[in-house]
């Protein structure tokens, strides 16, 4: 009962995790931050950019180009939205000169959320008039269903290498007797060959 118990704390810790983040962004520079996220899960983002006196644009992409957030002379706000399917989404900022000379490095933060961390429970328990209890079953309710769905995709991702290893390896093997079949024709062939010329010369009987 302990094991289940840590296990479950565990993949709590991992499902709840907050990609929070800090880096420095220098002039005429251009920094991305890649996430890969499951298909129908909803995505919060928070940034807040130090100024400079230079120009930082922020984009959201998917691995196809989409643009899924855009914001030109970012300095703080938020964005969301909710993935249509599995994917990497690429979250980019760029910082563009204005004038003359170098500016020095800026600090940007970015607190990325998605699945269940990008929900706001209480405004969920203000609109349905939930009680704290309610408010935390809810809670516990997406959370096992984001773990079940993520063990789903495991086990479906482990079918797939499954079948892709089994149709390499049939592959292989066919590859194999037929090399095989081919390097038996050849020799064959200089035998026959070598038997004939050597005849010819009469070299042999």
């Amino acid at each position: 009962m302990e094991i289940t118990y840590y296990v479950f704390l565990i993949l709590t810790s991992c499902i709840l995790y907050t990609e929070a983040i800090r880096f420095l962004l220098a002039s005429n520079q251009r920094k991305c931050l890649r996430e890969e996220i499951h298909k129908n899960v909803l995505v919060t983002g928070e940034y807040e950019i130090q100024e400079n006196g230079q120009r930082a644009d922020l984009s959201v992409r998917d691995s196809r180009g989409h643009i899924l957030y855009s914001k030109e002379e970012a300095v703080k706000g938020r964005f969301a939205f909710t993935t249509e399917e599995y994917d990497n989404f690429e979250v980019c900022f760029e910082s563009k000169p204005m004038g003359g000379g170098i500016a020095q490095e800026r600090e940007v933060y970015l607190n990325l959320k998605h699945g269940i961390e990008a929900k706001n429970y209480e405004d969920i328990a203000k609109a349905e008039k939930l009680k704290p209890l309610e408010v935390e079953l809810r809670r516990l309710e997406d959370l096992s269903k984001s773990i079940v769905d993520d063990f789903a995709y495991m086990r479906s991702r482990e079918e797939q290498m499954r079948d892709t290893n089994e149709s390499t390896h049939s592959r292989v093997m066919y590859f194999s007797l037929f090399s095989m079949l081919c390097l038996l024709g050849l020799a064959t062939w200089q035998v026959l060959y070598l038997r004939r010329y050597f005849k010819a010369k009469k070299l042999i009987e």
